[in-house]
């Protein structure tokens, strides 16, 4: 089988996979997202000749840049490539507003959340969060550019600032819990590895921002909520955060369709590369 590896780079994951793939006796190529082409008319693509696609990221672009790497992913599929994720799906997670509306359609708990543009419907959404919000960028992951807002003249100044750089405010409401949150990596419907985060001194938990991670077994009523939001935005191959709040309540936080597992992998000695290849293979397969 050979595997196109979609990257903007050859980082730690696309190793990984390449290491995977040599086991399995596939050829897995890295192919920058950046350099893609495509055309109408003409066998122009440069995915041609690939048996399936894994997406590692989303690199930033302008909109006309992300909306044709969007186009040309829905293309292979509709060509009958295999892409993990699938397109939509990638939509959807990339789109923090988007995917806390799929998972709250599907009766998953997520924070309370309002999203607008405008500094003083922000301010109001503050008040009415109870003070306490995670300012968040409704594009990015791994922590990067979150932050707790918890007294009204850090809020006017932060919301000002980011409606003046036409930023779409989205804030959540601060859920308090116990210093530390769970990441599950979902493959085809089951868990096939997780993580307790605990956080260094504050209260971010992201290992990229200083978490610190360890295996664990989730229990049933943990898998459920975790399997359930990556079924609810179309994702196969999921990471799905989850925090317990000290209301006893575990709240789905987030659902990256392009996930990591450079922390969760030594962290719990599963090979996920691994089993993200062997499930392609089976989707190629059975078409």
């Amino acid at each position: 089988m050979r595997v196109a590896i979609l990257s903007a780079g050859t980082g730690w994951h696309v190793h990984d996979l390449q290491r995977a793939a040599t086991e399995l006796d596939y050829e897995a190529v890295a192919v920058d997202f950046r350099r893609m082409r495509a055309g109408a008319g003409t066998n122009s693509s440069t995915l041609a000749g690939f048996d399936g696609v894994v997406v590692r990221t989303m690199p930033p672009g302008s909109l006309e840049q992300v909306v044709f790497r969007m186009d040309l992913l829905q293309r292979l599929q509709a060509e009958g490539v295999i892409v993990l994720n699938p397109p939509r799906a990638i939509e959807i997670c990339v789109d923090k507003y988007l995917a806390s509306a799929c998972l709250e359609e599907a009766g998953i708990l997520v924070p309370a959340t309002i999203v607008c543009q405008h500094a003083d419907a922000a301010l109001e959404a503050f008040e009415a969060l109870g003070g306490d919000v995670i300012v968040k960028p409704l594009f990015g992951s791994e922590g990067r550019g979150m932050i707790r807002v918890q007294d009204l003249e850090t809020a006017w100044r932060a919301f000002r600032t980011l409606e003046r750089l036409q930023c779409v405010l989205y804030l959540q409401k601060f859920i308090a819990h116990i210093g530390w949150d769970l990441r599950a990596f979902v493959v085809n419907g089951r868990v096939v590895a997780a993580m307790k985060r605990r956080s260094n001194g504050g209260w971010r938990t992201n290992v990229a921002q200083g978490g610190v991670p360890e295996p664990i077994q989730l229990t049933q009523a943990q898998e459920e909520p975790a399997i359930r939001a990556a079924a609810a935005v179309g994702a196969p191959v999921a990471g799905v955060d989850l925090l317990p709040g000290s209301d006893g309540e575990l709240y789905v936080l987030e659902v990256n369709a392009v996930p990591g597992w450079r922390a969760l992998a030594p962290a719990t000695r599963v090979d996920i590369a691994l089993l993200i290849l062997q499930f392609l293979a089976s989707r190629v397969r059975h078409g």
